[in-house]
């Protein structure tokens, strides 16, 4: 098959992780792929690294002259976000390819529902990534079939490793791991808050926030300040290797308020960590039953209290840790998301 992806994101997220993962899957099963991608951007850069061909462009008029040029080559359109979507929509009665979606959010705004189905509708398979990706379709009364995003296994690096713990001074600590954007929807002032509760009675804890700046950094900053935590929370920016900072964990933390998955978990997971996090969208599909503590989305008393559970009580958290270990690399592993594609976008072509 000939398929082509389609992902405008300017950074790298868990989004463009996943698409970069599909693509790299595909190829490896004999597909014709490309990429149609933000120019100079890491998803670009990254896929042309490992010899993908790519469509570069500087936005969405880009973008549609691609698609409106180059489209008809190709079986299948794969739309990886919402704008890539919107026009694909658009464009529909003059693009012969199928057309996929996958849909990686777990939240909409308010009053969208019409304009949202208008165009959902004219996918020929409209993906979600979990169960509370695919509720707002379903809600609509439109068919989604759910292909959870994948992980993989990465070596943690002792050299980097080595050179976080000098860096954030992270020696002699009981180290809680973060790996988010410093956006509202993540919610780091309830963590901030959280961790000011934790280290009343753990003065040797200190949480590694990994995540780019966002439109919540400021708040952050200064909750961080107004609590005297500059001890007990550090700010580690965007880390292209963050299994490095999970290796270094005794714990990993999420406290969003919305998740359609949750891939940052997922990888913790991965490493055997264990895991507390916010009871939201996907983080209860990975964590239920036994496999991680949840907390009510902010609720800062309830999150410190599950995490002094994990420091208080280790041999359980291993096994806590081990048993999601488990679940993840039995059911979130790359080969198994990309055959559920394979068979998606054969079945789109004997339509």
């Amino acid at each position: 098959m000939r398929i082509l992806h389609l992902n405008l994101e300017k950074g790298w997220r868990g989004g463009e992780r996943q698409t970069l993962l599909t693509l790299r899957g595909l190829r490896a099963g004999g597909h014709e792929v490309a990429l149609a991608a933000r120019a100079g951007g890491p998803l670009a850069g990254r896929a042309a690294a490992e010899g993908i061909p790519v469509f570069g462009c500087g936005g969405a008029p880009g973008l549609v002259r691609i698609l409106l040029m180059a489209g008809w080559r190709y079986d299948v359109l794969h739309a990886q976000t919402a704008q890539a979507m919107s026009l694909l929509a658009v464009l529909r009665p003059v693009l012969r390819a199928a057309l996929v979606f996958t849909r990686r959010t777990a939240f909409d705004a308010s009053g969208a529902e019409g304009r949202h189905r208008w165009k959902w509708a004219r996918a020929d398979a409209l993906v979600a990534i979990s169960e509370a990706a695919a509720a707002a379709p379903r809600a609509l009364g439109l068919p989604v079939t759910v292909i959870p995003s994948a992980v993989e296994a990465v070596p943690a690096n002792p050299q980097r490793m080595r050179d976080l713990q000098a860096r954030f001074s992270l020696q002699g600590r009981r180290v809680l791991v973060t790996a988010a954007a410093l956006s509202p929807e993540k919610d780091p002032l309830t963590l901030i808050d959280a961790i000011g509760i934790l280290r009343r009675d753990h003065p040797d804890v200190l949480c590694l926030h990994c995540g780019a700046d966002g439109a919540a950094a400021d708040a952050a900053r200064a909750r961080v300040a107004g609590l005297g935590l500059e001890n007990h929370y550090r700010f580690a920016g965007f880390q292209p290797h963050v299994t490095d900072a999970l290796a270094l964990a005794d714990v990993y933390v999420s406290s969003s308020r919305f998740e359609a998955l949750g891939t940052s978990v997922l990888d913790a997971c991965l490493a055997g960590l264990p895991v507390v996090a916010t009871d939201v969208g996907g983080h209860r599909e990975i964590l239920a039953p036994d496999r991680g503590l949840l907390a009510p989305a902010g609720d800062a008393a309830t999150l410190a209290r599950r995490l002094a559970w994990v420091l208080e009580h280790p041999e359980a958290a291993r096994a806590m840790g081990e048993r999601a270990r488990a679940m993840a690399a039995r059911e979130y592993a790359v080969p198994a998301m990309v055959a559920r594609y394979e068979s998606l976008y054969r079945g789109l072509q004997r339509i």
